[in-house]
């Protein structure tokens, strides 16, 4: 049981920071729970199907989501504000309609047979993905991310491509929820479409919602906290739901900026790869 919890919350950790990786550029995306199925069916079908081994499926399962997110960013990114939350739900909705009426993926009546994960599979992605994003901020492409996403046209005044930034982290958090969605239906190991919901999309972004938009740090407080609380108040019964909604309420009216408000530590970096990057996302090589 406590190694479900466990689990559970190490993929809600992870969804969060797929979430969190858009909302550096100044993007917000109510799309991850499409993605999130679009890996779990597109590794549950070559698992059960072609008998492949899940870890052989996974890299490019991701890197197919991430040029699918990238792609449908192009015209999402020609929005702003609400608009462009409607835009990200409905390819959340498209996607989950596009499953229920495949009958190679189980249709509504769901997937099953899938196997393949261990709880310290996550634990280790978790380890990885959180020193990577460390290691982000402390180079120049997190200035660059909180230049795009504090002022986009002063960011293009500075020669920075806002495009391909948001474009890049799009694709990311696109490929780091399809490698959660693959982890979290081979540890189901029967999946049905209403997995991967808009409620699900939804709870991700309120994971860094409640936990602070600014740093890494928030948004896993966020997952573990919006995961664990409703095991606490399980004796309140038809009640719970009810209690829950009322705590992410009060949170948010009393830190509405978020539990950890702190902003991400930056700092400047010497190596070749922090200058390889900054020489990538800005003409001529300098973004300072």
């Amino acid at each position: 049981m406590i190694q479900d919890y466990l689990f559970f919350t190490g993929i809600n950790v992870l969804l969060a920071w797929s979430v969190y990786i858009i909302l550096m550029s100044g993007s917000l995306s109510f799309a991850n729970g499409g993605f999130m199925a679009l890996g779990a069916y597109a590794t549950g079908y070559l698992t059960t199907t072609y008998g492949l081994d899940l870890w052989l499926v996974i890299p490019p399962v991701a890197l197919l989501a991430a040029l699918f997110g990238a792609l449908v960013s192009l015209p999402a990114l020609r929005t702003r504000g609400v608009y462009l939350i409607l835009v990200t739900i409905g390819i959340s909705i498209c996607m989950g309609v596009g499953i229920e009426s495949s009958e190679a993926l189980g249709g509504v009546k769901g997937m099953g047979g899938l196997v393949g994960t261990e709880p310290w599979h996550v634990f280790v992605l978790v380890g990885v993905v959180g020193l990577f994003l460390l290691i982000v901020s402390y180079t120049p492409l997190q200035r660059i991310l909180d230049a795009v996403r504090e002022d986009e046209y002063v960011a293009r005044s500075l020669g920075i491509n806002t495009t391909y930034v948001k474009v890049v982290s799009f694709g990311a958090g696109a490929a780091l929820a399809a490698t959660s969605g693959a982890l979290y239906a081979h540890y189901l190991i029967f999946i049905r479409p209403e997995h991967f919901n808009v409620m699900m999309s939804l709870f991700m972004v309120l994971y860094v919602i409640l936990g602070g938009v600014n740093n890494l740090w928030g948004a896993a407080l966020g997952a573990t906290i919006m995961t664990l609380a409703p095991e606490f108040i399980r004796g309140m019964a038809e009640w719970r739901p009810t209690v829950f909604g009322l705590i992410i309420i009060l949170l948010l009216l009393v830190r509405p900026q978020g539990l950890l408000a702190f902003r991400t530590r930056t700092a400047r970096a010497g190596t070749r790869v922090a200058k390889w990057v900054q020489g990538k996302l800005v003409p001529g090589g300098a973004a300072s």
